[in-house]
């Protein structure tokens, strides 16, 4: 008999198999799988015969090596093939794979086919939704820690991996213990070179961070402090596999996503470990630690308490050493933290606008010309040191360095927030010290364009109200004053007299008045 011959006998068999007890199935199951195993061609012949509905019933034996056969069977027919797929969730599989594992989590034959099937499977919608009504983690973290091998542990993380997209099971996945049980994984694999174990530490520090990502999970592995996968992360912190430090900083950002959890997470101390990891990686370093870190150490930077214990403690001081760094995401990511730690904050303002080899190194970013996000955040923390300060000898220190021609620039930003910014600490240092501003703000053109942007129909309110009070600013000195009525301002502003935001046009004739008197 051919292979042909033999392998639509054994289907026919199969097809008929009510009729069949198990001892007389197996043969043909085994034709089958032989033949599945040979050709791929035979998975349509399979399919067509339809073979997947009359194997299902089969999973209910209490012969051990029938459900590996037939789930092996199944298995090979339905890979990659989501129609078939979908039809098995449908047909009520999951709950019979999951059961399977329980009753027989030593068979290891079975209960790897049983995890191959999820795998294939934990993508799809609708097997997510019949898995959340199952206590599925419970039975993948008994596996996981009895995994004889890598292969092993890694189709069980990547059936988590799958699974933790869902919100419902990343926070079912927290209160099973799941986090924890991938956190001990990774110290026991710990310190080892093998690869394999490497790439299990490298998915599961993965899988920690995005379990992280659901609040309710998050709070829960936080554990005010003393929980056991917060504990662990800072320990990544201080370990010598850089994917650790990377997942270990990624954890904490994540982790300092509300002020309760960044206040208590300084006063444990977590700090100094952020700071020790990058200054190991600022020469030849990793980037992404350090932009991790730097993301970490910015988010814990938003509570005002956070801000002034961060600066007494020095911090500024600390991740100033990265401003050598030539890596666009690690400058991106050093001003937005420095521009945090500025926010409200006066003193450190101050400190920080009086530092020349810091405006030096900014004034070189807010001209990197090939990063759009660098030369926008070198601009705003320049902005921010004067509207945070308010003091004259930062703004003699940014017209010294020629900030004043990037603020103007930053002022016809196409995001209104910068656009306000610019505007808003144009003013600032003008008020303060409109002698030293004179010159610059003439070179960088800024009359034409405040005129230009005074009668753009399509500006935004919020804009043309900083640009009024930049005027405001401007005409306090009857040299600038005679320079706005030189470029006819009063025209632009008298059409702004009648304008629907009564806010704005009580501003502007305000101002039309002060133009026109010429005591």
């Amino acid at each position: 008999m051919s292979d042909t011959d033999s392998l639509s006998e054994a289907l026919k068999a199969i097809s008929v198999s009510t009729e069949l007890i198990e001892d007389e199935l197996k043969p043909h199951l085994d034709t089958v799988l032989s033949s599945l195993l040979e050709k791929t061609a035979v998975r349509e012949s399979c399919i067509e015969a339809g073979l997947v509905k009359v194997l299902l019933p089969h999973l209910n034996s209490n012969n051990q090596e029938m459900l590996l056969n037939t789930g092996r069977a199944i298995g090979r027919i339905c890979f990659d093939n989501s129609y078939q797929q979908d039809m098995l969730v449908q047909s009520g599989v999951i709950p019979r794979l999951v059961s399977i594992m329980k009753e027989y989590s030593d068979n290891d034959p079975l209960v790897n086919v049983c995890l191959l099937a999820l795998c294939n499977l934990a993508d799809m919608d609708s097997a997510r939704e019949a898995l959340a009504e199952l206590d599925v983690a419970d039975v993948l973290t008994f596996q996981l820690k009895r995994a004889p091998d890598a292969e092993r542990r890694h189709v069980i993380l990547e059936i988590l991996g799958a699974l933790g997209e869902s919100d419902t099971l990343k926070l079912q996945f927290a209160e099973s213990g799941v986090p924890e049980a991938l956190s001990e994984m990774i110290q026991c694999l710990q310190g080892g070179s093998d690869p394999h174990d490497l790439c299990s530490i490298k998915i599961a520090s993965n899988l920690i961070v995005s379990l992280l990502l659901g609040d309710e999970s998050m709070q829960k592995c936080f554990g005010e402090g003393s929980g056991l996968v917060y504990q662990d992360v800072l320990s990544w912190l201080q370990s010598s596999n850089t994917q650790l430090q990377l997942s270990g900083a990624l954890a904490i950002a994540n982790f300092a996503r509300n002020d309760s959890n960044c206040v208590k997470m300084l006063d444990l101390g977590v700090v100094p470990h952020i700071l020790t990891l990058l200054e190991q990686h600022v020469d030849e370093g990793d980037v992404s630690v350090q932009h991790a870190g730097l993301s970490a150490l910015r988010n814990l930077a938003i509570p005002a308490t956070n801000k002034v214990r961060m600066l007494e403690d020095g911090v500024t001081e600390r991740i100033k050493t990265l401003l050598r760094s030539d890596m666009p995401p690690v400058q991106f990511k050093l001003l937005g933290t420095l521009r945090m730690m500025v926010d409200g904050q006066d003193e450190a303002a101050l400190v920080l606008g009086r530092d020349a080899v810091l405006l030096a190194r900014v004034m070189e970013w807010c001209e990197a010309k090939d990063h759009a996000g660098v030369r926008g955040e070198a601009s705003r923390l320049l902005a921010a040191l004067i509207r945070h300060s308010r003091s004259p000898e930062v703004v003699l220190a940014v017209t010294k360095a020629d900030g004043v021609r990037h603020l103007t620039s930053m002022a016809t930003s196409e995001h209104v927030i910068m656009q306000n910014e610019a505007l808003v600490a144009l003013a600032i240092a003008s008020a303060i010290d409109l002698e030293s501003m004179k010159d610059p703000l003439w070179e960088a053109k800024l009359l034409p364009m405040l005129k230009k942007m005074l009668e753009d129909p399509e500006g935004a309110v919020e804009v043309k109200f900083s640009a009024l009070g930049l005027i405001c600013s401007l005409a306090d000195s009857s040299v600038m004053k005679e320079e706005l009525n030189s470029v006819n301002m009063k025209e632009s502003l008298t059409k702004l007299t009648n304008h629907s935001s009564s806010k704005l046009a009580s501003q502007a004739s305000s101002l039309v008045a002060v133009l026109s008197d010429t005591s």
